[in-house]
Formats: C-alpha cells, sequence, structure tokens
C-alpha cells in the first residue's frame, strides 16, 4: 500500500484505521478529542533556559511538575 500524502510505500499494516479522505473535515468527537487535549497546561514557561548543570535543569522541571500536578488537583477539588 502507498501513502500518496507522504509518499511512503508500506509492506505491512497492522490494523483497519483509515484516513479520511483530504478535505473532509474532522468529526465531532475528532473535534471534541482535540479540545480537550488543548487544555492540557505543562506550567512550564515558554522560552529558552540555559543551566549550568542537568540537576539544576531537572529540577526547575520538578518545580514545574510539581505546580502543574497541584493546579490540577486544586482544579478537581482534591485537597
Amino acid at each position: 500500500m502507498s501513502d500518496p500524502l507522504a509518499n511512503e510505500h508500506f509492506v505491512r499494516i497492522v490494523g483497519r484505521r483509515q484516513r479520511p479522505p483530504v478535505g473532509t473535515p474532522p468529526t465531532i468527537e475528532a473535534r471534541q478529542a482535540m479540545a480537550e487535549m488543548a487544555k492540557y497546561s505543562t506550567r512550564a514557561p515558554k522560552g529558552v533556559f540555559i543551566y549550568p548543570s542537568h540537576e539544576a535543569a531537572n529540577a526547575d522541571r520538578e518545580s514545574w511538575l510539581i505546580e502543574a500536578m497541584r493546579a490540577r488537583a486544586l482544579a478537581s477539588g482534591e485537597p
């Protein structure tokens, strides 16, 4: 099977999911799923950061992760 969009040829295909024809709008379910995924927040500020070490970068990443977890817990009403 060939994929005209990616210009690839596949020897073996596993599964039955098919791409909709080009120009077909997404289904209501797909749009709802995309809208739900768009609500995701990492709490990581935008930008380029230069750290003196991996440990410093990991510490920032962990603090952003903890803040995101805390905000999600507060939004859902958990103590």
